[in-house]
């Protein structure tokens, strides 16, 4: 063996991240970009940023939230494609949020494929039902969020269950997918998370 295979470089940190609310998706996401040196990419965060910053997305995305409608999929593709294009994804991205389901599956998949960027893993953060709703109960309660009622959380991941959860089978059948314990302590469920990674040859770059 050469010094060369010896030392090959990291495959690079392309990275989509599914879980039900009450995963502790976000938290990992942030541990996740912070090791690898990418571009954490909450749809959500990414929505309100650009609300905020008044750009032609934003304000498309803020008349219809205004007005009660949910944000289509093409337009959400549009600000995530956007923010892809920023310097600090050039590297690599975690996609936190998105695809939401298979309709923004196979947008994101053209997408990359036109940029000969596929994705390189999909992290299944699985919890049991019981749990994501014990941690969302309790999450409510400590923050007064009187609107997160037991019947609404539930039907949240009634909507996780039917809408998202069918993405991981395409990933599946592409053998990108590693399914993560979620249970357990934040460090005992980011080691898990390193370690899948590693055994993709997805670590961090060398400084």
């Amino acid at each position: 063996m050469t010094d060369a295979e010896q030392h090959e470089a990291p495959r690079p940190a392309r990275l989509v991240l599914v879980g039900p609310q009450g995963s502790g998706k976000g938290t990992q996401a942030e541990r996740i970009a912070e090791r690898f040196r990418i571009a954490a990419i909450s749809t959500g965060d990414v929505f309100r940023q650009n609300i905020k910053d008044e750009t032609d997305l934003g304000r498309q995305v803020k008349s219809i939230i205004d007005a009660g409608d949910l944000v289509s999929d093409a337009l959400t593709f549009e600000v995530v494609r956007d923010r892809l294009t920023q310097p600090d994804a050039a590297t690599g991205f975690l996609l936190d949020g998105f695809p939401r389901n298979l309709g923004q599956l196979g947008l994101l998949d053209t997408y990359l494929d036109e940029r000969e960027a596929p994705l390189t893993a999909v992290l299944e953060l699985g919890v049991p039902r019981a749990v994501s709703m014990d941690r969302l109960m309790r999450r409510a309660f400590e923050q007064g969020r009187t609107d997160d009622t037991e019947e609404a959380i539930a039907n949240r991941l009634s909507i996780y269950e039917r809408e998202t959860a069918p993405i991981l089978e395409v990933y599946r059948d592409h053998g990108l997918v590693d399914s993560i314990d979620g249970v357990g302590s934040l460090d005992e469920v980011t080691e898990r998370i390193f370690s899948a990674l590693a055994a993709r040859g997805i670590v961090p770059a060398a400084v």
